[in-house]
């Protein structure tokens, strides 16, 4: 854990992950970019130490893809825990499997949008020159 924190290993781990996306990443790629759902969306985006498949850091937003590797119980400690440290920056987590994105991705997008909706949105001010709040993004 502690190397991840190291920034250009991250950014490297980044660009790897980039690289070699699942099936089930493109797909819901497909979706999530380009503002499509009214939310800026960025892939293999890292908070912490931590690299989310996707977030929309405006809403604080992680989305989580999980394959098989995902099934076995010492990843699922390690996800808890990362779950768990992650809403403690403020994060909200949604994890979906690479079944839900293949056969129920309308499903999954109304989830994401029901629960984007729901959040509040971390910009201060109105008009131009609106900023982000700081947050532990990378």
């Amino acid at each position: 854990m502690t190397k991840l924190l190291n920034k250009p290993l991250l950014k490297d781990r980044r660009r790897s992950l980039r690289k070699n996306s699942t099936p089930q990443e493109k797909i819901l790629w497909g979706t999530l970019r380009n503002n499509k759902l009214g939310l800026k969306f960025k892939r293999q985006f890292s908070v912490g130490g931590y690299v989310f498949d996707f977030c929309c850091a405006r809403k604080r937003l992680g989305i989580e893809i999980d394959g098989e590797v995902h099934s076995g119980i010492e990843q699922k400690k390690y996800d808890q825990l990362r779950d768990k440290l992650s809403k403690e920056l403020g994060f909200t987590i949604l994890r979906f499997t690479n079944s839900e994105i293949e056969n129920d991705r309308e499903k999954v997008i109304k989830t994401i949008k029901k629960i984007a909706q729901n959040l509040p949105s971390t910009y201060e001010g109105e008009g131009s020159g609106v900023r982000y709040n700081k947050t532990p993004c990378n």
